[in-house]
């Protein structure tokens, strides 16, 4: 690990500390080559990883209720998700939906620390089980002998080939998720003239993904993703976090021979020179952020447990209790209770379970289609040849069936009130949104106060009824205005 940059008179500029953990003291990139370190950490993230791909994999070719199990169709801007498709419209559904996101990873955050990071994040997933496996293939292996192709600039080019071949791969999958695989599927065998907008979208993600994965990387998520900053107000000293127990593992140094006065025997036993930690810097070298975990809680630490398995590895060998790095809580090393109930870890799930209550609540209230009545531009009402009073109106619906549906408008709450539109009833497509311009006409005797409040209905071909209230307006006490 990068040691700390001291201040001197002629270094004034110098950070008293080490700043990031890619940086070296003069300030250029410091390239992590982590070792991969074996254990049951370890072979529980692969199997959780190669699950996750796989399912990000399958997602867009999974349908459900007759659609796509998710589809973030932007053009037209609708968005299926589970099956259930969502329209700009369901501006509320949103805010429940994204709001209980959030809270959903407070809540995670407080219970098991980052476990997001290590475990499931893309990012953690795709660098540390697909690209980095592949660099070690064809450049080796930190720490173990070359193989014959490895080390040579052959190995490298053909690195870069296969990470391009994968990022390419990776830019389709996601392509997917908006436009669909049948889609994709098509523009695949297209000329990429017939769909340029698409085709530059693809290369743009080709490339972000090769420059992320072969150069970025844990930059990724030290300078670019917020979430670690944010630990500092999502964690408390009961979170579950990678922890150093200091009490167990210090004063830390390295194994000696124990030695008589009288002889030297090297077959004496290896003694410790002081705690269990013999600074052996397995914990480092592992570490895919670069970190030493003996410094304790670090922004950049991403909870992946490879210093777990390396140092238990060394306490295996040392026939040492495991644990000297483990999963634990400040407050458990510390010597103090874990505290399981706090006030974050209750108020955290009512907050997830009012969210939850009101999208479910508000989404049994969205059917087959969606109606707005709005009161149609310039004079808010019109004298009529023959005198009756008209209200222009604008009837918007948004077919939200995946077939065709037909809408009759209705208005009631006046006797005599008719409504006057050039298409009644009107006909939309499957998903479609129009606005229709109509005209409430009513006779003028029943405006004479001014104004009648009154129901527009709108009843689709299912029997589904949506209704909303309107004011009527008209001259008040009966006064004539207009022809």
């Amino acid at each position: 690990m990068t040691s700390p940059v001291k201040n001197s008179p002629g270094n004034t500029h110098a950070p008293p500390e080490r700043v990031l953990s890619t940086l070296n003291e003069d300030g250029s990139r410091r390239w992590l080559t982590p070792r991969p370190m074996p254990g049951r950490f370890m072979s529980g993230r692969r199997i959780v990883a190669y699950l996750l791909i796989l399912i990000f994999t399958a997602i867009p070719s999974i349908s459900l209720n007759g659609r796509p199990l998710v589809l973030l169709d932007l053009p037209t801007r609708h968005f299926t998700i589970f099956g259930m498709t969502f329209l700009p419209t369901d501006t509320l559904l949103l805010a429940f939906f994204v709001v209980a996101i959030f809270v959903g990873v407070f809540l995670l955050t407080a219970l098991l620390g980052r476990i997001w990071c290590g475990w499931a994040c893309p990012q953690t997933v795709y660098l540390e089980f697909v690209f980095r496996p592949i660099e070690r293939f064809f450049e080796g292996t930190p720490g173990r002998r070359l193989r014959p192709w490895q080390g040579n600039p052959v190995g490298t080019v053909a690195k870069y080939v296969v990470y391009l071949a994968i990022s390419l791969y990776l830019a389709h999958t996601f392509l997917a998720y908006f436009v669909g695989v049948e889609r994709l599927a098509v523009w695949v065998r297209q000329s990429p003239f017939e769909h340029p907008a698409p085709f530059v979208v693809m290369l743009v993600v080709t490339a972000l993904m090769l420059f992320d994965f072969s150069f970025f990387r844990e930059q990724t998520c030290i300078v670019a993703c917020p979430y670690g900053r944010m630990q500092s107000v999502m964690l408390d000293r009961n979170s579950l976090i990678v922890t150093y127990d200091t009490q167990r593992g210090e004063p830390r140094g390295p194994l000696k021979r124990a030695r008589r006065p009288e002889q030297a025997d090297v077959s004496l036993p290896v003694v410790a020179s002081g705690g269990d930690c013999i600074d052996c810097g397995m914990c480092t070298v592992c570490c895919p952020t670069g970190i030493d975990i003996r410094e304790g809680l670090q922004m950049e630490c991403v909870g992946c447990a490879q210093c777990i398995d390396a140092c238990d590895a060394v306490m295996t060998k040392l026939h040492r209790a495991l644990g000297l790095i483990r999963y634990s809580s400040q407050a458990a090393v510390s010597g103090e209770s874990r505290r399981l109930l706090r006030p974050r870890v209750v108020l955290y799930p009512l907050v997830l379970l009012a969210l939850i209550v009101g999208f479910l609540i508000t989404l049994s209230f969205t059917g087959g289609f969606d109606l707005s009545v709005l009161r149609g531009l310039g004079s808010p009402f019109t004298n009529r040849p023959d005198g009756t009073i008209g209200n222009t109106v604008k009837i918007k619906i948004v077919n939200r069936r995946d077939t065709e549906a037909t809408y009759a408008i209705v208005a009631e709450g006046i006797e005599g009130l008719v409504v006057s539109a050039e298409e009644n009833p009107v006909t939309l497509a499957a998903g479609e949104v129009r606005t229709v311009p109509i005209t409430l006409v009513a006779p003028r005797g029943a405006l004479d106060d001014g104004g009648k409040q009154i129901t527009v209905s709108v009843t689709d071909d299912s029997g589904q009824v949506r209704t909303r209230p309107f004011q009527l307006v008209g001259p008040a006490g009966g006064l004539r205005i207009g022809p």
